[in-house]
C-alpha cells in the first residue's frame, strides 16, 4: 500500500530525516517510536505532502505521490489526525466530523460511517451539538479521530494520540485504535512516544532517531531487543 524510499527532508540545511525507507501493507499496523526531534511529524507531513521532500520518494499503490498537492491526498484514503488533535474549536462535534467527510469517499460513505463513528465514539453522540473548544482533552482526541475516520480512509496515520491525556483515557483512545483498524479493516500508521503500548499494538514496528530508522521489525523482535528494552521501556 504505503512505501516510503530514502526520504530525506531539511529545513534551513539541516536534515530532519535522512535516507527515511518503510512500508504499510494492506490492512497493515505500523509503529514509528522514538525520542522527541526524532523526526517523526516531520515524516507524517512529508508524507502528507505538507512538508516539502529533498529527496526519495512516496508510493502508494505503486504510484508516486512524492509532488501530489496535500489536497488530493485525502482523495486517495490517506487521513493524517494530527499532533495536538487540532479540531475546529469554533465548530460544534458534528461540523468537524463533516469537515472530514468532504473527500469523495467520505461523502459516498457518510451515511453508513456517521454511525459507525458515533457507536465507537458514544460521547461524540451525547456531545454533537456542542462546541468543540469546550470538549475534554480525550474528547478533543475521540473527535480528531472520527474527522479522520469520517474521510472513509484506506491508511489512517495517526500522530501521537496519548498526548496530553491522563493513562485512563491514553489506554481508552489506544483500545479504540486497536478496534477500528480490527474492525474497520484499515492500514494505520501510528506514532507515539508511549513505546510499550506502540509495540504491542502494532504488527511492525520502527525506531526513528535523529531522523534515520535505527531499528525495525515485528512486536517479538522488537520486544526482545536489549536497545528497545533499555531505552524505551525501562527494562
Amino acid at each position: 500500500m504505503l512505501r516510503v524510499e530514502n526520504l530525506s527532508v531539511a529545513y534551513g540545511g539541516l536534515h530532519a530525516l535522512s535516507g527515511v525507507s518503510l512500508e504499510v501493507g494492506e490492512s497493515g499496523f505500523v509503529a514509528i517510536v522514538g525520542p522527541n526531534g526524532a523526526g517523526k511529524t516531520t515524516l507524517f507531513r512529508a508524507i502528507s505532502g505538507t512538508t516539502a521532500v529533498l529527496s526519495g520518494r512516496i508510493l502508494l499503490d505503486g504510484a508516486d505521490i512524492t509532488t501530489l498537492p496535500p489536497a488530493e491526498r485525502p482523495h486517495l484514503g490517506i487521513a493524517h489526525v494530527p499532533e495536538g488533535r487540532k479540531v475546529f474549536g469554533a465548530m460544534s462535534v458534528i461540523e468537524n466530523l463533516e469537515m472530514g467527510a468532504t473527500t469523495r469517499a467520505g461523502q459516498a460513505a457518510w451515511p453508513r460511517n456517521l454511525p459507525r463513528i458515533l457507536d465507537m465514539f458514544p460521547r461524540l453522540g451525547e456531545r454533537r451539538s456542542q462546541l468543540a473548544g469546550t470538549l475534554s482533552g480525550g474528547e478533543q482526541q475521540m473527535l480528531a479521530i472520527g474527522r479522520g475516520l469520517a474521510a472513509a480512509p484506506r491508511l489512517l496515520m495517526l500522530d501521537e494520540p496519548s498526548m496530553g491525556l491522563s493513562p485512563s483515557m491514553a489506554d481508552s483512545i489506544f483500545d479504540s485504535v486497536k478496534l477500528l483498524h480490527d474492525e474497520w479493516s484499515l492500514a494505520v500508521l501510528l506514532v507515539e512516544q508511549r513505546v510499550a503500548e506502540a509495540i504491542e499494538l502494532c504488527d511492525h514496528g520502527y525506531v526513528l532517531e535523529t531522523g534515520r530508522i535505527v531499528l525495525q521489525g515485528s512486536v517479538r523482535e522488537l520486544s526482545a531487543n536489549d536497545r528497545i528494552r533499555e531505552a524505551y521501556l525501562g527494562m
